[in-house]
């Protein structure tokens, strides 16, 4: 079922950087962010799990949320390589959330009018999350990108590391076109005028990408992905249906 499939790959999405960001825990620079970076991932894993809920009722297999997130290998996952990339130094995490930010906050604002309550739903509290995201992420690009000579050519680094991922973001994945869903492609106009003054102010040149990196809608991931979901789903495959 298509609708299923394009759930599951939002789904997936928000549950992997959502675990990336909480690996920031009791390590991030600074004690504020020590508790920014989690509030944020959060965020990202409370949408994950109301989508997953709602694929699984979709699907009508039997599985809940907890099985779809934890026993599934790296190759049945579907989410963006953006989002499953390494937090790498604060500037790579900073970008790569402005990134994946700047595109879910207006693809979410389209699915406010979508003909699924569910997806309406998640839609009202997303979009709200998702401009926090961009003002925060954002914030950081401009100071690091505008900071010292070594944080902006950090930033730099970030932007040239992490920019041939971004053009996933627009991809139709394996469902296609979902009437219930908005098209990813018109959202590219307003993700560039998100970033182009952000990018503006902190002294960043936004680089051409002839050959944009793809496959993770296929489940072509990097080994990275399968150390985060051994972590991820350790404990629930240990004790499959245990509860507390």
């Amino acid at each position: 079922m298509a609708l299923f499939e394009a759930v599951l790959e939002l789904a997936d999405d928000h549950l992997v950087l959502g675990h990336r960001l909480s690996e920031w825990c009791g390590h991030a620079p600074m004690l504020e962010e020590d508790l920014a970076l989690p509030n944020m991932a959060l965020d990202l894993i409370g949408t994950a799990r109301t989508l997953y809920d709602h694929a699984a009722k979709l699907e009508g297999r039997g599985r809940d949320e907890d099985a779809l997130a934890y026993l599934r290998g790296e190759r049945e996952y579907r989410n963006l390589l953006l989002c499953e990339r390494p937090n790498g130094d604060f500037a790579h995490t900073m970008l790569r959330q402005l990134y994946f930010a700047a595109f879910m906050q207006p693809y979410w604002t389209a699915a406010l009018g979508s003909a699924d309550e569910t997806i309406a739903g998640v839609a009202g509290k997303a979009v709200k999350e998702m401009a926090y995201h961009i003002r925060h992420a954002g914030e950081w690009v401009i100071r690091l990108g505008d900071g010292t000579e070594e944080s902006a050519a950090r930033m730099q680094e970030a932007v040239v590391e992490l920019h041939p991922y971004t053009g996933e973001l627009f991809e139709e994945g394996a469902a296609g076109d979902v009437a219930e869903l908005p098209s990813r492609a018109v959202m590219r106009g307003a993700w560039t005028a998100t970033l182009q003054p952000i990018f503006a102010e902190a002294l960043l040149q936004m680089p051409e990408v002839p050959y944009p990196q793809t496959g993770g809608r296929s489940g072509l991931h990097g080994e990275g992905l399968g150390h985060l979901l051994a972590e991820m789903q350790s404990v629930y495959r240990a004790h499959p249906g245990a509860s507390w």
